[in-house]
């Protein structure tokens, strides 16, 4: 398998992460965004959005990091990660929906504007993600994980972000279930770190 991503997207994390802990077989290849290789012909038939992460397999094609979480923990069998009981199944997607929402537009937009100067307003970017990190902390005070008593893939999708928010100027320290929930997945049997920026010295 082949990932395309890179090293500094959360998206791209989430699905390196994934790979590394399942122990899969993959190559790294990485994606020059400064120029604007995900936007190239050749680029754009493995993903017509013009985005990575994209994972390889053959001769199937997965787009999207949270669908790449999908497909590897089915892949794999992982009934662990992804559980098949409909109501376990529910609450790991509804944490997905999460991750691709009130994440990505808290957390991850904030950071983008430290490291991008992307066109987000501070104040509601990094309020979004203090409401949602308010919630984890709420909900990680009475269990482990996000979901239950074991990591799934939710856990994988919202890792990211979280760790790397106080490159986006938002303070961590007021929650201490994330704080601990973090360690526990970075303790986890082949974890692999995601890239610190410059601006962590400053965070």
């Amino acid at each position: 398998m082949q990932l395309y991503y890179h090293p500094i997207s959360g998206h791209c994390h989430r699905a390196h992460l994934f790979l590394a802990l399942l122990q899969a077989d993959y190559e790294l290849i990485e994606v020059d965004l400064k120029g604007r290789e995900h936007k190239s012909d050749a680029f754009l038939k493995l993903n017509p959005f013009g985005q990575i992460p994209v994972l390889v397999d053959g001769e199937t094609v997965i787009a999207d990091s949270n669908a790449i979480l999908v497909y590897l923990a089915k892949k794999f069998g992982r009934t662990d990660w992804l559980p098949e009981d409909a109501a376990s199944a529910a609450l790991v997607q509804r944490w997905l929906s999460v991750a691709a929402g009130q994440v990505a537009f808290g957390p991850a937009a904030a950071r983008l504007i430290t490291l991008f100067n992307a066109p987000f307003r501070p104040e509601e970017v990094i309020g979004r993600a203090h409401d949602i990190l308010a919630l984890m902390n709420s909900e990680l005070a009475s269990r482990p994980w996000i979901v239950g008593r074991n990591p799934t893939i939710a856990d994988i999708a919202l890792y990211s972000y979280v760790a790397r928010a106080p490159e986006g100027g938002v303070d961590l320290s007021p929650y201490q279930s994330v704080g601990a929930w973090l360690k526990r997945v970075e303790d986890l049997p082949g974890f692999v770190p995601f890239v610190e920026t410059p601006v962590a010295s400053a965070a």
